[in-house]
């Protein structure tokens, strides 16, 4: 069983290796450089399949394989004192009223700046080399939607539920299988640049507490689709209006 668990690990790893390389030394380069954006909904198009069943079917067999030990790395994750202090915390309604305040703090200060944004910049504030990701027209948008919305479930299968549960098989670690897990998630992001990487490591590692504390997949992944809506659709229509720009206009 371990031989086969310790495989699978070297199978995921080699895949997901192979998908951050080919798209840091080759597609994003070339992408960046498209001007018509009838070449970028193509790249879009491409990248939405090629993400949904890489990491949707890496996903499917992880947890065929680790199933069991999905809700084991859980539990052992949070014997760590300062979790089991948090879920208990959690537990009570001043708890669950502290979090749910919490929750709408982060979402005011994750909105606002966009609305202070509004009309005031003509090139929309990125972290890491994400820039060109961004949609700039209707068409492009709906593309932004879905691969943000697809990033939210597949990736949160992937890397906050199958992956650390692997992990956890392998090494017997529920704390230290998450955070691997998480710098996985991190490194995937090599073609955003050092600073990309940075800040998807630290993303990572919020989703990974949410998830922890929560114990609930769902409630993560709405969060993690959330977060790459706003980048991906929210700020370019509030920021620079792509909504009322055309496909042909754009193209023109």
């Amino acid at each position: 069983m371990q031989l086969a668990l310790v495989s699978l690990l070297l199978v995921t790893l080699a895949l997901l290796g192979a998908r951050a390389v080919s798209r840091e030394r080759r597609d994003y380069g070339k992408f960046k450089r498209m001007r018509t954006t009838g070449a970028r909904q193509k790249v879009y198009a491409r990248w939405l399949r090629e993400s949904f069943f890489t990491f949707g079917g890496l996903s499917a067999a992880v947890l065929l394989a680790t199933w069991s030990y999905v809700p084991e790395v859980l539990d052992d994750a949070r014997q760590w004192s300062p979790l089991a202090w948090a879920v208990d915390a959690l537990d009570t309604p001043l708890g669950a009223g502290i979090a749910a305040g919490i929750g709408i703090l982060v979402l005011v200060l994750l909105g606002l700046p966009i609305l202070l944004l509004r009309g005031q910049v003509d090139e929309i504030p990125t972290v890491g080399d994400v820039g060109a990701l961004l949609p700039r027209n209707r068409v492009e948008l709906r593309y932004g939607f879905a691969l943000g919305t697809n990033a939210g479930i597949v990736e949160e299968l992937l890397f906050r539920f199958a992956l650390p549960a692997l992990l956890f098989g392998i090494i017997g670690e529920g704390l230290a299988a998450f955070l691997l897990a998480s710098v996985l998630f991190g490194l995937l992001h090599i073609y955003q640049g050092p600073v990309g990487v940075l800040s998807s490591t630290i993303l990572g590692l919020v989703f990974c507490a949410v998830y922890l504390l929560s114990g609930s997949i769902l409630l993560v992944i709405v969060v993690h689709a959330l977060f790459d809506l706003r980048s991906l659709v929210l700020i370019p229509m509030v920021v620079n209006r792509v909504h009322r720009i055309s496909d042909r206009s754009a193209a023109g």
